[in-house]
């Protein structure tokens, strides 16, 4: 029997759109500077705080463009002691596959999905953030054959915790020469998670958009903890002290892994996606960092959901800079939470 599937149009290779929509020099070499600097802090040879801050979804571009450029004016009176990667997720998974599925699938919210404008509408929208704020930033890897669309503009990506334990995504990420962050499972298993690091640090061989490829491995993969959800369906936090120390010694039983970090979701089920929570999260964490240096060395940064507006709308809500999925801070509340992440990671 035939698979049922009708197959639209073909969609150009990553190499064709790259020719069609480059990216230009200066760009390349921003991207290039940043991930240095952000390999280096993974390293521990930067002491700076990562922040991986932005909205659930970036939704439209206008929006994102402002969010972003209010992000470098506050970026350049803190860049001493964070380093500010902003969140643009394109790619939005849905628990029952419903619903908006992020500017990759419907570039526009009011019209019809169409894959071909959302990839050329997100690699524009990328290329202008970098071209006109100098920041390159971080996605989430929902579908791995589509990485290389933007793979010369990111710096940072997460692997979610519906993927982590997917063979494809986790192999993959051994050769996307950026940091790469696997998520606790909506579980909670950690040990899921450090097997994720593991196959993402070491050498694979698989075949990818067709060719077959190999990899040296990810020395920058690394954990997210993200809080879990138990078979009731109630949330669970694991950014508590105890919980980072559970995370440093599963590292150090398995003294293989390089460069052991962790990066704390403060939202999500960390938040029970109550997202003004995300304040006295990030200030908990913080804390546990001042109280023990080897906690301060593993926990590498903060990633926050923010955009212009508090809270969040339906998809057709209409409000400009208000996220349409999970609940964000808004502006106002995250620039002083930046001024203050600031002064605490001294």
């Amino acid at each position: 029997m035939e698979m049922q599937m009708e197959f639209i149009r073909r969609i150009p290779i990553p190499q064709e759109l790259k020719r069609q929509f480059p990216v230009e020099e200066k760009v390349h070499e921003i991207k290039a500077l940043r991930d240095r600097e952000i390999a280096d802090i993974f390293a521990g040879k930067d002491r700076r705080l990562l922040l991986i801050i932005g909205p659930c979804s970036a939704d439209r571009e206008d929006a994102v463009l402002d969010y972003m450029y209010r992000l470098a004016r506050v970026n350049e009176q803190v860049k001493d002691k964070l380093m500010i990667i902003p969140r643009v997720y394109t790619n939005k998974p849905r628990t029952k596959g419903l619903g908006y599925k992020g500017m990759l699938h419907q570039p526009d919210v009011h019209k019809e999905e169409d894959m071909l404008a959302g990839i050329i509408a997100i690699r524009e929208m990328h290329s202008r953030i970098a071209r006109e704020t100098g920041f390159t930033c971080a996605e989430e890897m929902l579908y791995p054959s589509n990485h290389r669309y933007l793979s010369d503009l990111l710096s940072y990506v997460a692997v979610g915790a519906r993927s982590v334990e997917n063979q494809e995504h986790r192999i993959v990420a051994s050769g996307i020469g950026v940091p790469a962050g696997m998520k606790n499972p909506t579980g909670g298993d950690l040990g899921v998670m450090i097997n994720a690091v593991i196959a993402a640090q070491s050498k694979q061989k698989f075949i990818y958009r067709g060719w077959e490829v190999k990899t040296q491995g990810n020395p920058l993969a690394h954990s997210i903890l993200r809080g879990y959800v138990d078979r009731f369906g109630h949330n669970h936090p694991n950014y508590h002290y105890e919980d980072l120390w559970e995370v440093l010694e599963l590292y150090q039983a398995n003294p293989s892994l390089q460069n052991p970090s962790v990066i704390v979701d403060t939202n999500h089920s960390n938040s029970g996606k109550k997202y003004l929570e995300q304040i006295r999260i990030c200030k908990d964490v913080m804390h546990s960092r001042h109280v023990s240096p080897d906690i301060r060395a593993l926990v590498k940064g903060l990633m926050i959901e923010s955009y212009l507006e508090d809270g969040a709308q339906p998809v057709d809500g209409g409000v400009y800079g208000k996220s349409i999925t999970d609940p964000c801070l808004g502006w106002e509340k995250t620039e002083r939470l930046i001024m203050e992440l600031a002064e605490l990671a001294e």
